[in-house]
């Protein structure tokens, strides 16, 4: 895959880092601490001032002659450098994910991408009982980062995503569809490319405006070889219902309703002479058709 390094602006690198903040076990600690001061706080300045605070944080935990502070989270809290390695494409679970850009200039599709978080559901504004369900976000990768921290590196994807709620929908045959018009939350654009998912995006011969979103199960890698996972591929539609396997291995497939008739052909299926007129149930001679 080919890859750039260039200099992003630092509000992009804030938002990147702070997702890695937010999704790396090893912060979770703090990053709970951190949330234990009220709602209306929580939805201001969480995302403001987390980044800051946790290297405060962590330089006092450093100062400790004692302290568990790990390697990671010292370079974590370090923050990444300027510098990101740009990539237009990036191979990772078994997919190859491409950039919206590169899709632009080719026949195949390796941009779109599915996520799936544990979202807080509420029914209204008055909802006092609100529940944790998983969501699944569907959108286009847009670029293709691998942020440097000095001794590792988080690859992570920025996504233009789907607004959920108005452009998402499952139709009457379970079928997930999307408008990619609509936009979600701009300031979420980022995640972690190990929790990524790829999906395509297929045109609905019913309305233009849907685009019919198909699963797709990554590849298997076996001392080498590649192969589809074709077995677990999971069903397009949510209602289709599933067929059983067929278990009788004594079905005939020939038709005993009826008289048949040898017919012999020749070498090229052009039959030349009617030898007989019988009831058949298979034909045994080479280069003969059978017909009912």
């Amino acid at each position: 895959m080919g890859f750039k390094v260039t200099p992003v602006e630092y509000k992009m690198l804030f938002e990147a880092h702070f997702y890695v903040l937010q999704n790396t076990p090893e912060v979770d600690c703090y990053r709970l601490e951190h949330l234990t001061r009220g709602e209306k706080w929580l939805q201001v300045e969480h995302r403001r001032c987390f980044i800051r605070w946790v290297r405060q944080r962590i330089e006092t935990e450093l100062a400790k002659p004692e302290h568990c502070i790990t390697q990671t989270l010292r370079w974590l809290a370090n923050e990444p450098r300027r510098d990101v390695i740009r990539y237009s494409g990036y191979g990772i679970n078994g997919y190859t994910f491409h950039t919206r850009e590169h899709d632009l200039r080719s026949t195949t599709q390796n941009s779109a991408v599915t996520v799936e978080f544990e979202s807080l559901h509420v029914s209204s504004a008055k909802d006092k009982n609100p529940v944790y369900a998983n969501m699944s976000y569907y959108g286009v990768i847009e670029d293709i980062w691998e942020l440097n921290y000095t001794s590792f590196k988080v690859a992570v994807f920025r996504c233009k995503w789907v607004n959920n709620k108005t452009g998402v929908k499952v139709d009457e045959n379970g079928f997930t569809l999307v408008d990619l018009n609509k936009e979600g939350d701009s300031s979420d654009q980022f995640i972690m490319a190990s929790q990524a998912k790829q999906v395509f995006y297929v045109s609905n011969p019913n309305d233009g405006r849907w685009l019919v979103v198909l699963t797709s199960k990554p590849k298997l890698y076996d001392s080498g070889d590649v192969c589809d996972n074709i077995e677990e591929t999971p069903s397009f539609s949510q209602r289709l219902p599933e067929c059983e396997d067929d278990q009788n291995e004594d079905v005939s497939y020939v038709r005993e309703d009826c008289e048949g008739e040898y017919i012999e052909v020749d070498d090229d299926g052009v039959p030349f002479e009617i030898c007989s007129s019988t009831p058949i149930r298979k034909c045994l001679v080479r280069n003969t058709t059978c017909f009912c």
